[in-house]
């Protein structure tokens, strides 16, 4: 069987617009691949920048936590230090009226002391 010069001429019509068709798939899977890759550049573009919005945060917060910690530790530390001045000064009174209105008892006292330092020192 041969081909007629009509049949040849119908596959190569049908042929080319095989060919047409296929490269307007092409093109538009092309078109489609690049809309699909400036949508996914967006979407990591938006979470980039949420997440460095997000550490940001997380570090202004963990940054102001830490100076309101200091803040409260040096409250504290003031508030130990005006009680430790407050009790020494306590202290040094009552030594103070101790010895001023028992001074035979005080000198005892010392006496006493002295004496057990020195026995535990000689040990």
């Amino acid at each position: 069987m041969s081909i007629t010069d009509g049949e040849a001429r119908m596959r190569d019509w049908a042929d080319k617009a095989t060919a047409e068709r296929i490269e307007k798939d092409v093109a538009a899977v092309k078109s489609d691949i690049a809309a699909l890759t400036d949508q996914i550049t967006d979407a990591l573009n938006t979470f980039a920048n949420a997440t460095g919005k997000q550490a940001r945060r997380g570090y202004k917060q963990a940054r102001d936590n830490v100076d309101s910690t200091l803040d409260d530790f040096s409250e504290r530390g003031g508030a130990m230090m005006d009680a430790a001045q407050d009790a020494y000064g306590s202290i040094e009174e009552t030594l103070e009226d101790a010895i001023t209105h028992r001074p035979l008892a005080t000198v005892g006292i010392a006496l006493g002391i002295g004496f057990l330092i020195g026995a535990a020192w000689r040990r």
